[in-house]
């Protein structure tokens, strides 16, 4: 925690001109109270709870102090340009205006330049005016421009109210500061191209203590308003302050990939920019923003950066080293190079090779392995000031088959700014296998297992590859791996000087790599510990033949729910329908054909299954009950050829091997799609799996689970907790510990997690509020990034920023993740996961199962409807 004496005297050695003779009156800025009175020096008292918002959401008292003292190392007018999108100012203006004051008492002095997109469509919209662009610029006639106008001076009232409203003194300027011509008056008519800018306004708010909320209009010399895009005045801006800090606020928080629906973490401009623009998705108003970007760039040092982030995220971008949203500079091009000739600078490759903890603890020198390096066949990667550094290897000795990634080097730089990520896409896209290897207790595992198809340890070392398709292949390249020289060895450990990264940690080992439960997992045909991470959905199915369901104990919820997707699905049909209760009655809601509900017996089952006449076989019957109708199947003697789906708990914790655990996203799907005999994993169970297993490897305590379900998870047996009117405005805790759950999670993750179930007054719908306890310091940004990256081409599994609301997924067939909240210590991470108990916590992966299990599309017949996007 920084204290308050700290704080005060980073601020009190700030100059700010005439704000030191006003006196400050007490205000409040969300939960944070601030008192401030004049003084020979300005004295600012901060309450804890100042020092707690100040810290929400950062990484360390160390970053606080490193900023704070960066800031204030320069003039007011040197803090930071903030562009505020007009969508902020209707939609979070609240949130806008409390982090600009927060800023404005801690004697920070952003300048504003906000837009007003939104509302001038609004109103042109409600005029009958369509609204017309051309290369991402608004055609502005002369009645365009008077709704523009109109709407600039509304919003910036509003955004100036808002602040006044919190004791911030602003200023509204709305004219004087850009010098136009324009643009094109043929083709655009009252846009204009910004010619100067006239300092003296802003600084003039500076110096008298206000916030400068600028708009984007521009005048010609003969005083005609034109209208200029919010994003080029703020560059323009930028250009003459050269401030610390470039933001834009906008509603999507950063510039969305338009092919994976991503969100983009860095943009190193002169690696990236030609290619960005080939995409089919940048256009319009992205591709402008890239182009005004990278002109801002150009002529500022190339240390300058820009952030495109959401004002949720404005204090973490300012005051932190993990930033947000997504971050742009201009970089450095990569540089291949296959000899020590080539590169030129030989202190810049030193300078590098240094990184290597074998030569910082002197078990190895630069000098020995340049020597190496001028006998060896290799190509090196690399940015222009080296700072990442990889060196692939075609003769090394290991393995003479798969090349290998013998150094990768990375400064702190490096990581932060994804260069990391650029270099090891370029060495790919060389070398379709590769191999190397990494120390156990790197903190960059999970990147590495996010590259990697599979993955061997051994003696304090995790072996790597990829593109290694030959089992014979990956057994010599694990054979060479272990007969090798211990940690303390042989060099060319894949290694570095590695502090936490910014963003690019966006990969997740899913599982461990010892210890796990997830058997399946594992490839087959290698050691227990080796596995591989590709499990890909299976999209396209291979069968398209019809299959004949018979559903077993078909009267409660998750049954009827499996009947009404069976009969939406192309392939599948329902044979027999069983409910002892409902024998005779004819089934509702079923439209393929007329079914009866039957009452079948052990004797009606093997009868069934000896004559071929049922598929797949659903037991959709309470725990303890189905065994021997699976005997009966297994020991009929027809073709043996149908496949068994258990809906119960009886075979999850199966150590036969006859059993595979049905849960596509974390078990190998290949594995599903061949067995048998598929156990169902439970609604609580799923959910908390895939909540927990991205974050696997870090985890340094005993998980805790907080869970409350719909009472439909209480089946349709009456009970108090299924009770409608014991449930009103109650919540009804049961099976504190040992639940079957918990068991069943620990189990598969293969570490024991705490788990304690609820049951609320809804009908369908489960929320779980998880507390994980963290081995090792990691921020939310980076742990958010693990879990977008291991979901990322899962249709039934959604990743958001925000806590997932238990309504928004009921009746919606997948499951959703989200929160990521960090505490202060980076020590404790909080993940809440929302889950419908009665599809993907069961019929919805029943389904799935089915169609692995039949060579069907994965999500044949299963609605694509979990929209909930963060």
């Amino acid at each position: 925690m920084i204290s308050d004496t700290v704080l005060r005297n980073i601020l009190a050695r700030r100059t700010i001109g005439a704000v030191a003779s006003r006196a400050f009156k007490p205000v409040m800025i969300s939960s944070t109270s601030f008192s401030c009175k004049a003084s020979a020096s300005v004295r600012v008292y901060s309450t804890r709870s100042t020092v707690i918002q100040l810290l929400n959401n950062i990484g360390s008292k160390r970053e606080v102090e490193q900023y704070l003292k960066y800031f204030t190392s320069v003039s007011q007018q040197q803090f930071a340009v903030i562009k505020v999108g007009g969508a902020i100012i209707t939609q979070q203006l609240p949130q806008l205006a409390s982090c600009l004051a927060f800023l404005y008492h801690l004697g920070l002095y952003p300048i504003v330049v906000h837009g007003t997109g939104p509302q001038i469509n609004e109103i042109l919209e409600g005029q009958g005016i369509e609204p017309d662009y051309s290369d991402g610029i608004r055609i502005t006639d002369e009645k365009t421009m008077a709704v523009v106008r109109r709407c600039f001076l509304q919003q910036n009232l509003k955004l100036v109210t808002a602040l006044e409203k919190m004791g911030v003194r602003a200023r509204p300027i709305t004219g004087g500061v850009f010098q136009a011509d324009y643009l094109d008056k043929e083709k655009y008519k009252l846009v204009g191209d910004i010619t100067g800018v006239n300092k003296a306004p802003i600084e003039a708010s500076i110096e008298a203590g206000s916030l400068p909320i600028l708009t984007s209009m521009a005048e010609t010399p003969s005083g005609q308003l034109l209208n200029v895009n919010a994003d080029v005045a703020a560059g323009e801006i930028a250009r003459v302050f050269e401030p610390l800090k470039i933001v834009y606020l906008n509603e999507k928080g950063g510039i969305i990939n338009g092919s994976t629906k991503e969100k983009i973490s860095v943009i190193n401009l002169d690696e990236e920019y030609e290619d960005l623009l080939q995409q089919s998705w940048v256009k319009y108003g992205t591709k402008l923003k890239l182009k005004e970007i990278r002109d801002l760039l150009m002529y500022l040092p190339r240390s300058s950066s820009v952030a495109i982030i959401n004002v949720d995220d404005l204090q973490k971008e300012l005051f932190t080293d993990s930033g947000a949203g997504t971050l742009i500079r201009r970089g450095y091009k990569l540089v291949t190079r296959k000899s020590v000739k080539e590169f030129g600078q030989p202190d810049l490759l030193r300078s590098a090779l240094e990184r290597d903890p074998d030569v910082a603890s002197g078990k190895s020198s630069v000098a020995s392995y340049l020597t190496e390096m001028e006998k060896s066949n290799f190509k090196a990667y690399g940015d222009e000031p080296m700072d990442v550094l990889a060196i692939v290897k075609q003769d090394n000795q290991f393995c003479n088959t798969v090349p290998c990634l013998d150094k990768f080097l990375a400064s702190k730089a490096g990581w932060l700014n994804n260069v990391t990520d650029n270099i090891f896409n370029a060495i790919h896209n060389d070398y379709p296998s590769l191999y190397w290897i990494v120390r156990e207790d790197d903190p960059y595992t999970a990147w590495h297992f996010n590259k990697a198809d599979g993955s061997y340890t051994k003696d304090g070392e995790i072996l790597y590859w990829y593109g290694c398709n030959n089992l014979g292949e990956i057994s010599k390249l694990i054979d060479s791996f272990s007969k090798r020289g211990t940690l303390n060895g042989e060099s060319g450990v894949f290694s570095g000087k590695q502090t936490r990264s910014y963003s690019t940690i966006c990969g997740s080992t899913g599982l461990r790599v010892m210890g796990c439960g997830f058997h399946s997992q594992f490839r087959r045909g290698l050691s227990g510990i080796a596995r591989a991470k590709a499990n890909p959905p299976i999209r396209k199915g291979t069968n398209h033949s019809k299959a004949r369901v018979a559903l077993i104990g078909a009267r409660g919820y998750t049954g009827k729910n499996l009947i009404s997707m069976i009969d939406e699905h192309p392939y599948l049909e329902l044979a027999h329908v069983s409910s002892r209760e409902l024998n005779g009655q004819k089934l509702k809601g079923y439209t393929k054909s007329e079914i009866i509900y039957e009452n079948l017996q052990v004797e009606d089952i093997q009868r069934l299954e000896k004559n071929d006449e049922v598929d797949i076989w659903v037991m959709a019957l309470p725990n303890g009950v189905c065994g021997p109708f699976v005997k009966a199947i297994e020991e009929a003697s027809g073709s043996g050829k149908s496949k068994i789906i258990d809906l119960s708990a009886d075979y999850r914790f199966d150590k036969t091997g006859q059993w595979v655990y049905g849960l596509p996203e974390l078990n190998d799907r290949l594995v599903i799609s061949k067995a048998r005999k598929i156990s169902n994993p439970g609604c609580y169970a799923t959910a908390s799996q895939i909540a927990i297993s991205p974050i696997i490897d870090y985890i340094g305590g005993t998980p805790s689970i907080f869970g409350v379900s719909g009472y439909s998870g209480s089946g349709t047996k009456p009970s108090k907790k299924n009770d409608i009117n014991f449930l009103r405005n109650n919540l009804v805790p049961y099976s504190l510990t040992d639940h079957t759950h918990e068991r069943e999670i620990s189990y598969r993750l293969g570490r024991q997690v705490a788990f304690m179930p609820h049951v609320g007054q809804w009908f369908q719908g489960i929320t779980l509020t998880i507390n994980i306890p963290l081995r090792e310091k990691l921020s939310s940004r980076d742990i958010r990034s693990m879990y977008q990256e291991r979901y990322e081409d899962e249709q039934l599994i959604t990743v958001t920023g925000e806590a997932p609301y238990v309504k928004d997924i009921s009746g919606k067939h997948g499951c959703v993740v989200g929160a990521f909240d960090v505490n202060t210590a980076q020590n404790r991470l909080v993940v809440v996961a929302t889950i419908d108990n009665l599809l993907k916590g069961a019929a919805t992966q029943c389904l799935q199962n089915i169609n692995l299990a039949m060579s069907y599309d994965e999500y044949a017949g299963i609605p694509d409807d979990l929209v909930i996007r963060g």
